[in-house]
């Protein structure tokens, strides 16, 4: 049975579906099965998809069914059919907790025009028997006050209470100027603001599972969000998706204007400064990536600077028109609602994964305990390696130091402690291509020109390679290459892995490694498997990456290491051996192949579940593993796929990964000595920092092994 927990607010303008959203994530992280339900609409309109429901269906894979209207809700309790009411909302309960045990229930909001959200709530909570937690913003009140609003809140529900959030909690204090001469400057920790009204609501007998700081970071909108906002007329497209992380007014001459041109600002100035469009244009050139422009007063520049300004413009820099002057602009775009587009996955994302990181895990494990399997999803994946990384502290070595979304990926790894990252390039290039993107590099990011090191690495070099008669000249053109550079300090475990491919090829990525890293002793061959994260569980695909053609021994390898892999990053272990035949039903030497590497891998690891040939429906679809492998352990259930050939596996990876919008982490290298990963060139900052971390938690699986043998 589901357990339903409400979340109601306190008063108006607390947070509430910001909190709700980072709820949910913090149970599924958990590995728990969360449902979520709106059950009457916040908005009046008849057709519009509530705001709430609009945000689980971006951002989660669950399925909620839509809220009632609210014009519909109010006019059952304007005739006080609320029994009926609270029927559509129990059945709509009913559909959300389907295979759920936990079900997230976000309350009402009171406003002027809804002066029941109450009544609705309380009836929401006996209807569906729910338990609540109470969502309150501290702001500028007093620890006495915000309890004496929470316990007032919480007779209300009548016992049903068993936590609260406090939402907006004042960012700390660090008082310096004032601090007298000989003392250190007094700093107010996170912990130490929201102490006291913790203790406040502990005498009250309220735990508090959650406390949330305010995030500027968190209300900054795309360029397409203004520009939709006041309504603007599109002149260049641009790159609608760059964030506004300031707004200036230029007025001024551009030598006065210079120093706000920088990444993330929007200009707004009157449509006949061309000036200022050829100097922002410069600007985007030279790396920074302005979050556009807005040219007022209903003025276009000239078609010839526009042609002249081109080759920037093409870059992403977006530019738009609007008819007002530049305060009347301005004071439109200070004044836009902060509310997140459902549309903009990146920022709800980071919003509920800074709410869900500020709840008690400890409260959130103590929701229904699960007693069958827990499906590991894929936010629970992400926080499992985030959490696995950050207590091994890896070093890890980025041969592609001065690559833009390297670095971005390297200050996002030192700031979450994820991993110390050693960025491989000349120190001056790093800076400026972190500065052009207005990354702040961590102290603990370590700049490395791979130049300085190569004299050094030439004798470890020939020694390694002796055998293939390496020369001092060979080894220092071979070492022109800052792969080979972060291989050869690998080896001599002066890191603990190593990621790249974000402009090289997977082959420069590896080669260098199967030369000099070589591989685990007992391993017959370096394989890959990819993470898939499809929408309520990860999986395990392998070899989508490295051998075109195993035979029979190299895939029973390739499916023990991928087996392996599954088990050590938390995803039950059920072999599939994948063939276009379920059994030996249809013939041809492709089947036998995978009959014979299931016999071999079973042999070998009698302790897994392995089983083939099957066919991928039999292996994933239970009612079809019934008809045609009903006697399988692993056909209907299997976690880990292994593909006949490269072909297959690398066509199958990327068909599930572009059709259902999956993301797939990997490809993650297997048998290798150390941990070396290679990346897609296509890749996000995001795959950089995932990639990182299982590099990281890899590493804690080597030196394991180097310890057994």
């Amino acid at each position: 049975m589901s357990r339903a927990l409400l979340i109601a607010p306190t008063g108006h303008n607390v947070g509430l579906t910001t909190i709700t959203m980072g709820l949910v994530r913090a149970v599924e992280r958990q590995g728990i099965r969360c449902g979520f339900l709106k059950p009457i609409a916040q908005s009046g309109s008849h057709s519009a998809i509530d705001r709430s429901v609009a945000y689980i269906r971006s951002a989660t894979a669950i399925v909620t069914p839509d809220a009632i209207p609210r014009e519909r809700a109010e006019a059952l309790l304007g005739t006080g059919d609320d029994q009926v009411l609270m029927e559509e909302v129990v059945a709509a309960y009913q559909q959300s907790a389907k295979d759920a045990d936990v079900v997230v229930v976000e309350g009402m909001v009171p406003g002027a025009d809804n002066v029941y959200s109450s009544r609705v709530n309380l009836s929401v909570a006996k209807g569906i028997d729910a338990d609540v937690v109470l969502v309150a913003a501290i702001d500028h009140a007093s620890p006495a006050e915000v309890a004496e609003e929470i316990e007032i809140a919480s007779r209300s529900f009548q016992g049903r209470v068993i936590g609260c959030v406090l939402n907006r909690v004042p960012l700390p204090v660090v008082v310096g100027s004032a601090t007298p001469v000989g003392e250190e400057p007094i700093t107010r920790s996170h912990q130490s603001v929201v102490g006291p009204f913790i203790k406040a609501l502990a005498d009250k007998r309220i735990p508090v599972v959650g406390t949330m700081s305010f995030r500027a970071d968190l209300t900054q909108p795309r360029f397409s969000d203004v520009a939709s906002a006041i309504r603007a007329h599109t002149l260049v497209a641009g790159n609608g998706d760059r964030r506004v992380t300031s707004t200036t007014l230029i007025a001024r001459t551009v030598q006065h204007a210079v120093d706000h041109l920088i990444s993330g600002s929007l200009v707004v100035t009157p449509g006949d400064r061309d000036d200022i469009l050829m100097a922002a244009a410069l600007a985007q050139m030279n790396g920074s990536d302005l979050a556009g422009l807005i040219l007022t007063g209903g003025l276009l520049p000239d078609p010839r600077i526009l042609r002249l300004c081109d080759s920037a413009l093409r870059t992403g820099l977006s530019v738009s028109t609007v008819s007002s002057d530049s305060f009347a602009t301005v004071t439109a775009i200070n004044a836009m609602d902060d509310e997140i587009p459902a549309d903009d996955r990146d920022r709800l994302g980071r919003a509920m994964d800074a709410v869900a990181n500020q709840i008690d895990q400890a409260w959130v494990q103590g929701l229904p305990k699960v007693q069958r399997e827990r499906r590991l999803s894929p936010p629970a994946f992400r926080h499992y390696l985030i959490t696995r990384a950050h207590a091994l502290a890896r070093r890890i070595v980025l041969p592609e130091g001065d690559e833009s979304r390297t670095v971005a990926a390297a200050a996002i790894c030192a700031e979450r402690g994820i991993a110390r990252c050693i960025l491989l390039a000349k120190p001056e290039r790093v800076r400026a291509v972190a500065k052009a993107q207005g990354v702040t590099l961590p102290a603990s990011v370590q700049i490395v020109d791979p130049a300085e090191h190569i004299e050094r690495l030439i004798p470890p070099m020939c020694e390694l390679r002796k055998a293939k008669g390496m020369t001092a000249d060979q080894a220092r053109e071979q070492l022109q290459d800052p792969v080979v550079v972060g291989t050869m300090m690998l080896k001599l475990d002066e890191v603990d892995g190593l990621v790249s491919g974000a402009v090289h090829t997977t082959a420069n990525t590896i080669r260098p490694a199967l030369q000099l890293i070589k591989l685990q002793p007992g391993m017959k061959l370096a394989s890959s498997v990819f993470f898939m994260a499809l929408p309520d569980q990860v999986l395990v695909f392998g070899d989508c990456a490295v051998n075109p053609s195993p035979t029979a021994e190299e895939l029973a390898d390739i499916a023990i290491q991928s087996a392996d892999s599954a088990i050590a990053f938390g995803i039950p272990a059920r072999v599939a051996m994948l063939s276009y035949s379920t059994g030996t039903s249809g013939a041809g030497p492709d089947v036998e192949k995978v009959d014979q590497a299931t016999k071999l891998a079973r042999q070998r690891r009698p302790d897994l579940a392995i089983d083939g040939p099957l066919q991928y429906d039999a292996a994933i679809q239970p009612e079809v593993a019934k008809s045609k492998a009903p006697n399988s352990p692993v056909a209907g259930k299997a976690t880990v796929f292994v593909f006949p050939d490269l072909n297959a596996g690398n066509t199958a990876y990327k068909a599930v990964q572009r059709s259902t919008g999956c993301i797939s982490i990997g490809p993650m290298m297997q048998g290798m000595a150390k941990p070396v990963n290679d990346l897609s060139r296509g890749c996000l900052v995001e795959d950089i920092v995932f990639t990182i971390a299982l590099t990281a938690i890899q590493s804690g699986q080597s030196a394991k092994a180097a310890t057994a043998h």
